[in-house]
């Protein structure tokens, strides 16, 4: 039987290789423009990317313990924010996309507005698995 406390790192990795191929297929369609399964590619990772860094934001939450004393309280605290950061920016640049696909508003401002949702996503996935990574290996924490 799999133990609740197995759920976050088991789901930590959807949301940093969905988020991250997703804008790289947004990349490839500003280079490719004819290409636009690399546009519907990026959009459908982005929503899927979306809810599993909501999955692994909660079930961190819900099944891991917090650290309460040394050096690793500030590298989990980074990382429960910039997991926070993380779900807020991806909801808003979902949501922001989904509105945009469903008006056909693609050729508009809001592309490039929604664009840097996702860049900023991106990163700030790329930050939370960072400070993930220093507590598992610098810190030795377990679950």
């Amino acid at each position: 039987m799999i133990s609740t406390s197995h759920l976050h790192p088991m789901l930590v990795h959807f949301p940093i290789a969905l988020i991250t191929i997703g804008f790289m297929a947004d990349i490839a369609f500003l280079v490719f423009k004819k290409e636009v399964c690399l546009s519907k590619t990026g959009f459908y990772l982005m929503i899927i990317g979306t809810l599993s860094a909501i999955a692994a934001f909660m079930s961190g939450n819900l099944f891991t313990y917090e650290p309460t004393q040394g050096e690793i309280v500030k590298v989990f605290s980074s990382h429960q924010t910039a997991a926070l950061i993380t779900v807020i920016i991806m909801s808003i640049g979902s949501t922001l996309r989904i509105y945009m696909t469903i008006a056909k508003k693609e050729q508009t401002l809001l592309k490039w507005i929604v664009f840097m949702f996702y860049f900023a996503g991106t990163a700030s996935v790329g930050y939370t698995g960072y400070m993930g990574g220093t507590m598992v290996y610098n810190y030795m924490m377990s679950l």
